[in-house]
């Protein structure tokens, strides 16, 4: 009896001091609080304009950040390589290309194709799925470069599945690479048709609800308003439209509702990217009354997403994270900063790759013609032929020196200005400047100035492109560009500067100036959810915009009220309480430098 009693009450200890030991499980990921998270991405998307068209904005559009959330006016991108691919994976790894893997949209991959370089979530071990009829073939697509977790995969981790995470864009890459390796599904169109597609790495066939959209007359309303006619090709076309917003926006709608996000046990997660600013800012810059228009086009969509979010998820807004951010920035277009003086020349890099093929043969095969350097690039990264030079007996380093060494002469051909035909007063025509340049077993060894610009570079490494050569031109310089248009790839501040900004019951009204980073969005919302940082994170955690926990409360579910009916049966009907709706007061912290505003009413 003695025994027994003894073994009954060291059960009853053993017991009490493993279950005081047990976690508590309080992190909104397993709780559902919030109910959704939504990453917003407008791609090429400069942080000025909201500073420039403020005054355009509508209650719940840019101004639900701007007026009612924490704004970070001086978020800059810290690596150098400003591209879709790549900004869309940092946003959602919390790291930079040396963490993530992503160093461009496309790059040459020998052992993969031959003929053209590769995109970076172009898979030929998949299929694309809901392709239309008679559409060209093209091979599948997945995350499979992409070399880190983002916050979505560590919420579908940490939650073990039961997390939803999907990814949307009118492009590929910025749908599937911010959401991530594990996410549900990532939903794209086809170029020429515009009707949205995924891939077996997702799905063996769309669900029903994308096929229902796909033929609901959305995709000819998107066409009809674009006021477009003769459309051969949806992305550059109507993407370069506000109609394309509209349509994007239409089709989140009906993921969430077809998904059912926001109504699980757990919380789900949206990325979603908007590239119609991209499409039209680089056929006619950053500064034309074009790209205005369609900044206040996107603006006033917003505010219509955000309003719809407000009604079809359980406790509104109060229940949702916004955050807002883009993937790059953008230079004004030459045509404008050489009228201003700036030294804005357009660089011919189909003629810039002959000239180092010229001088390349000179050097190793005279009077030959060999391939050094591949054709069909774009900066900032050039690529050699391996083969040739493993063909001639030079070795990585040697032939990389060898284009380094050829880089300024080749740039220095590229213009003859005629000086004396010049007024005596004009300026002399712009003219490419070769900055500096790098190899790629340069930056592979970390052999770069100890300086910012040297960690620009550092954080912007990848071996994805075989060996290169990475250029790096003088500001407000880029490829050829037709009329007004532009482009960004560079490590200057007009690439880096892009928006932050969040929405949520956790963040604290106002306007936090100080250097922050878009590495930070990611980190932020995985210590707020509860879950690990992403596999290779460095963003720092936005304490200054959090209010205590304490201070943070979601809108309560309905209660639901029993009562009998007139033959004894059971009615039920739910009914919210005051607390379900009120918002939450923020509370200004020291940092804000704006006045501190109620949340607007779910």
């Amino acid at each position: 009896m003695m025994k027994m009693l003894k073994r009954f009450f060291s059960l009853i200890l053993v017991f009490a001091l493993t279950a005081g030991l047990a976690p508590r499980v309080n992190a909104s990921a397993y709780d559902a609080h919030p109910k959704l998270v939504v990453i917003l991405v407008i791609d090429q998307f400069r942080e000025d304009y909201l500073e420039r068209y403020r005054a355009d904005f509508k209650p719940k559009g840019f101004r639900l950040f701007l007026d009612h959330g924490a704004y970070f006016p001086d978020c800059y991108y810290n690596y150098s390589n400003l591209l879709t691919a790549p900004g869309h994976s940092t946003i959602g790894t919390g790291a930079y290309t040396d963490g993530h893997g992503i160093g461009s949209n496309a790059w040459w991959d020998l052992d993969r194709n031959k003929e053209r370089p590769v995109t970076s979530v172009e898979d030929e071990r998949y299929a694309i799925v809901g392709m239309p009829a008679g559409a060209q073939p093209s091979p599948g697509r997945s995350p499979r470069n992409l070399l880190a977790s983002t916050v979505g995969d560590e919420l579908r981790l940490n939650t073990k599945g039961e997390a939803k995470v999907f990814g949307i864009s009118l492009k590929d890459r910025a749908a599937i690479l911010p959401a991530g390796a594990a996410a549900n599904g990532a939903f794209w169109v086809d170029e020429a048709t515009g009707t949205y597609t995924t891939s077996t790495y997702y799905m063996p066939q769309l669900p029903d609800w994308a096929t229902e959209f796909n033929s609901s007359g959305g995709l000819d309303q998107a066409k009809q308003e674009s006021g477009l006619t003769n459309i051969t090709n949806f992305e550059s076309q109507v993407g370069a439209t506000p109609a394309s917003i509209t349509y994007e926006l239409d089709f989140a709608k009906a993921l969430i509702t077809g998904e059912e996000l926001g109504k699980h046990d757990v919380t789900d997660m949206l990325t979603l990217s908007i590239s119609g600013t991209d499409i039209l800012g680089h056929q006619i810059g950053p500064d034309s009354d074009q790209e205005h228009a369609m900044v206040d086009a996107l603006d006033t969509d917003l505010d219509s997403f955000f309003t719809w979010l407000d009604k079809n998820v359980e406790g509104g807004l109060g229940n949702v994270w916004i955050a807002v951010t883009a993937d790059h920035g953008v230079a004004p277009s030459p045509a404008v900063s050489a009228a201003l003086g700036m030294n804005a020349a357009q660089i011919d890099v189909t003629k810039l790759i002959a000239n180092l093929n010229d001088a390349i043969n000179q050097k190793f095969s005279p009077g030959e013609k060999v391939v050094y350097i591949l054709p069909h690039q774009e900066l900032p990264y050039l690529s050699l032929n391996r083969p040739s030079f493993d063909r001639a007996g030079i070795n990585e380093q040697e032939a990389e020196q060898a284009v380094q060494d050829a880089l300024q002469p080749a740039f220095d051909s590229l213009t003859a200005p005629n000086d004396a035909k010049l007024p005596a007063q004009a300026k002399l025509p712009p003219h490419p400047v070769l900055y500096r340049s790098y190899t790629r077993l340069q930056l592979a060894g970390g052999d770069l100035p100890h300086t910012q610009f040297g960690d620009l570079l550092a954080h912007s490494y990848t071996p994805n492109g075989g060996w290169y050569v990475r250029v790096v031109p003088a500001a407000f310089q880029m490829g050829l560009e037709k009329d007004n248009g532009t482009t960004h790839f560079t490590p200057y501040s007009y690439d880096r500067h892009v928006p932050l900004g969040f929405y949520g019951v956790p963040f604290n009204t106002g306007t936090y100036h100080g250097h922050v980073e878009p590495v930070d969005l990611a980190a932020t919302f995985a210590s707020l959810l509860g879950v690990n940082q992403p596999s290779a994170s460095m963003g720092h955690i936005l304490t200054q915009a959090l209010k205590p926990a304490a201070e943070v409360a979601y809108p309560k579910p309905p209660v639901v009220h029993t009562r009998r009916g007139s033959r004894g049966t059971t009615r039920k009907s739910a009914s919210a309480t005051p607390e379900a709706t009120k918002p939450v007061r923020a509370t200004k912290p020291a940092a804000a430098t704006k006045p501190t505003t109620e949340q607007p009413q779910p």
